[in-house]
């Protein structure tokens, strides 16, 4: 009887221990901020500013605000000043996540990319930070082709950019923009068709118009293939630049994710010319506040 006793007293005291851990586990998630903020990154803040801010004047103004992950986009320095702005990040231990790679029917083939991209592959060489490189079409490599010979022109091209990345070690993610390439169902066919799990999408909301019907659908398609995810304020005769939560479905699309078991990472943006990028970027830190305390 004793020992019986022993055992039921120590299987109870079991059961409480898992009951309060569970408990504990539960009011934490419920605590937890929808998106975490520390974990943001920038997107469209060099070619986008007013101020046009040199790389040490970029930096600064990061561990200003806090943030410690951005993207490298194209700037009015074209990419002479890429290498010295990468060494600056890392010496701020801030991440540069992302480069981003646009194709020009006119002016990059296999073989032979234009000027400018092949200046910004090889500047990746000569970095330490090894970030993702997203890339989008023009919609001069699909205009009068069927689907399926643009399927074939897109793969061919994916490829051989990704035998470039590989070689960097650096991951390839597909950037939905517009046209026959910015449309998911696409980029996935695209993705299924090289058959490497290592090529990704990266979904941005300022480019989600033509989804907002369907995004749901949308998001269970595409999330076993997302890296990223940048946010932007949506409604749906535009404006494309909005703050976030200053329009009609982002919380909506934002929560279709969430249950489809997206996390992040999340980006945000700062992609408009004729202003100080630091005060769109806080905008829309305000913005992703304002939802954390309405989805939470």
């Amino acid at each position: 009887m004793k020992t019986l006793f022993l055992n039921n007293y120590r299987l109870g005291k079991l059961i409480t221990a898992c009951l309060f851990i569970t408990l504990f586990q539960a009011c934490k998630q419920t605590n937890d901020p929808f998106i975490n903020i520390n974990e943001i990154s920038a997107w469209c803040i060099i070619g986008f500013d007013s101020l046009d801010r040199s790389p040490e004047q970029r930096i600064e103004m990061l561990n200003e605000m806090g943030l410690k992950k951005y993207g490298y986009n194209r700037g009015k320095g074209e990419y002479d000043q890429m290498k010295k702005e990468f060494k600056l990040a890392e010496e701020n231990n801030i991440e540069i996540t992302s480069v981003f790679v646009w194709l020009n029917a006119k002016r990059d083939s296999i073989g032979k990319l234009s000027e400018s991209n092949e200046k910004l592959l090889n500047n990746l060489k000569d970095v330490n930070q090894k970030p993702a490189v997203w890339v989008s079409f023009n919609n001069n490599y699909f205009e009068d082709r069927e689907d399926k010979e643009s399927l074939k022109v897109a793969v061919e091209m994916i490829k051989y950019l990704k035998s470039r990345t590989d070689d960097l070690g650096c991951r390839l993610a597909l950037y939905n923009h517009t046209g026959w390439f910015g449309n998911a169902q696409n980029q996935i066919e695209i993705i299924n068709e090289i058959n490497q799990k290592d090529i990704s999408i990266v979904y941005n909301f300022h480019h989600a118009h033509d989804d907002i019907d369907e995004f749901k659908e949308t998001a269970k398609l595409i999330k076993p293939y997302l890296s990223y995810v940048n946010l932007n304020g949506v409604k749906k005769d535009g404006p494309k630049i909005l703050d976030i939560g200053k329009g009609d479905y982002e919380n909506k699309m934002i929560t279709y994710l969430k249950e489809e078991g997206y996390n992040g990472p999340w980006g945000i943006l700062g992609h408009v010319k004729t202003e100080d990028v630091k005060v769109v970027l806080q905008r829309n830190l305000e913005g992703i506040k304002s939802i954390n305390n309405t989805l939470k």
